[in-house]
């Protein structure tokens, strides 16, 4: 009868304590830990797809995701085949002149993108970035691997831009139609 007894004395400890501990999860929200998987297997090596560009570029932008930093180049009436080369460099010099572009960060990307910032048959300006100056309209405050921006310039139907990350991580290059999308992940690892 004493282990009956001692056994229900048992059962109500434990449900006043698991009662409790429902009250407080009630009262106060759990909080819960949901690790969001990301893409692995981009790489930090140089990349690459060759097409010629006479068409000019309009206007670059960023974004921020959960797993990387975005950086988006629309080229309308570029199709779906836009070429460009993107690798990391110890420094950035504009091409043709040679000249030395300093871009903060761990570690630089060098962008070039087939398509002027020119309109070819005019010459007049297509997209009004400055040589060696913050890309105009791009805020990366708050970003978690871009650190700066620069634009180097349009050579020979090539924009030239240089971006400052935190430090050399994996990066991809996608083409969309009328658009390329350079994602740098936040790290090497595949959760955030």
């Amino acid at each position: 009868m004493r282990r009956i007894g001692a056994a229900a004395a048992a059962l109500v400890l434990a449900g006043t304590v698991l009662g409790a501990g429902a009250t407080t999860a009630g009262a106060a929200p759990a909080t819960t830990s949901r690790a969001t998987t990301c893409p692995t297997g981009w790489g930090s090596g140089a990349k690459g797809g060759v097409a010629a560009g006479a068409v000019p570029l309009k206007d670059i932008r960023t974004g921020r995701h959960d797993c990387f930093d975005r950086m988006v180049f629309d080229v309308p009436g570029g199709g779906g085949d836009i070429g460009y080369y993107v690798r990391y460099v110890d420094r950035l010099y504009q091409d043709g002149s040679g000249r030395y572009i300093p871009v903060a960060g761990g570690a630089v990307l060098e962008i070039r993108v087939a398509a002027p910032s020119y309109e070819p048959d005019s010459g007049a300006p297509a997209y009004p970035g400055r040589v060696a100056r913050p890309l105009p309209g791009v805020d990366i405050g708050g970003y978690r691997t871009f650190r700066d921006t620069r634009f180097a310039g349009s050579f020979e139907g090539e924009t030239q831009v240089g971006l400052g990350v935190r430090a050399r991580l994996p990066f991809r290059v996608i083409q969309l139609p009328d658009r390329l999308v350079v994602d740098v992940a936040h790290s090497w690892t595949s959760a955030r």
